[in-house]
């Protein structure tokens, strides 16, 4: 099926979609998120003109993330994302495009459907899923077709998947709905009940990048943020440290190594073994959380370390299968 037209693949993430194009690599990363008229349902705006209207909108307008915890909780709303997506990426095409997308390991079968029947209505011709841990092996640079046991943690926006893979296939996998997009929760419950304090998901979100800590850094980071006091009424600026923030995300980041812990746990001694050698190996956006690399070696004994372009590996890897698949299938021909 691959190989006629243009080939693409999507990492049709929760916080974002990235967009690779078989030849060019990435050409898109824009948030998921989509405006809409809310009586009427009519998209206005898609991507990081709609990040732009969150918490900014009246009252006939809604921001949407159509996706929720890696699955589509809006259904017309995703179609509508993707479809503009796949234009911006790659113009009109007489062929349509054949289109690898990315999944959680931990997906149904009904919710693997949906994102399949999304994209296609969205304008592919054919659509294959693959898991996001496998993707984002290959998008690090991994061999997964190799005999030895590699194990990759890949920390999105909605869930953490945390896979070992060996022979081109994963051996054990967890996928747990703890993420980047939980980190910004949590921010905004430790704002609320410190400071009394109402913050939007864009200054948690800065928060987290600018000063976001697991262990406590050599020199200590802070960030000047504005919210609104809630015993006032009024807007209110305040410091906040990277020690504070190190305390608010404890709980996610327990849930995490707890997640690779288990992981590690019912790997076969073999491919634990492996590991062991060859370190674990983390993804997404939510692993450049500072000090998590050091804080899983810590707690488990193993080396970890993160990908070089951590946040495309997922895209990266899906656009190299797609690579691959059509390789394959030409040299079949």
């Amino acid at each position: 099926m691959f190989g006629m037209g243009t080939d693409i693949g999507i990492d049709l993430g929760t916080a974002y979609v990235l967009v690779y194009v078989k030849g060019k690599g990435i050409v898109l990363r824009e948030p998921s998120i989509v405006a809409v008229k809310e009586r009427t349902g009519e998209v206005i705006a898609v991507g990081e003109e709609a990040r732009k209207m969150v918490g900014r909108t009246p009252a006939n307008i809604v921001t949407i993330k159509p996706l929720k915890q890696g699955v589509i909780s809006d259904y017309d709303a995703t179609e509508q994302m993707l479809k503009y997506f796949i234009h911006k990426a790659i113009g009109y095409r007489l062929i349509k495009p054949c289109i690898g997308v990315c999944v959680p390991s931990g997906i149904t079968e009904v919710e693997r459907r949906a994102v399949e029947d999304a994209t296609r209505l969205a304008g592919a011709r054919y659509v294959e899923t693959i898991e996001e841990p496998i993707a984002a092996a290959i998008g690090a640079g991994i061999d997964i077709s190799r005999p030895c046991g590699s194990m990759i943690v890949d920390i999105g926006g909605g869930t953490t998947d945390i896979a070992v893979i060996s022979l081109g296939g994963a051996v054990v996998k967890k996928s747990i709905k703890v993420a980047g997009d939980n980190f910004d929760e949590t921010i905004i419950k430790y704002m609320r009940k410190k400071y009394s304090m109402l913050i939007g998901e864009r200054t948690a979100e800065e928060i987290k990048i600018n000063v976001g800590s697991v262990l406590k850094r050599e020199i200590p980071a802070e960030i000047e943020i504005r919210g609104r006091n809630l015993v006032s009424g009024l807007p209110k600026n305040i410091v906040v440290t990277s020690e504070e923030i190190k305390e608010a995300l404890e709980e996610p980041i327990t849930s995490i190594i707890e997640g690779i812990k288990a992981v590690l746990e019912i790997t076969p001694p073999e491919l634990a073994s492996d590991i062991s050698d060859r370190g674990i190996v983390l993804t997404g956006g939510g692993s450049l959380i500072y000090g998590l690399d050091q804080l899983i070696t810590l707690e488990t004994g193993i080396n970890t370390v993160i990908a070089d372009d951590a946040i495309s590996s997922v895209a990266t890897g899906t656009g190299e299968w797609v690579e691959y698949r059509y390789a394959r299938s030409h040299k079949k021909k």
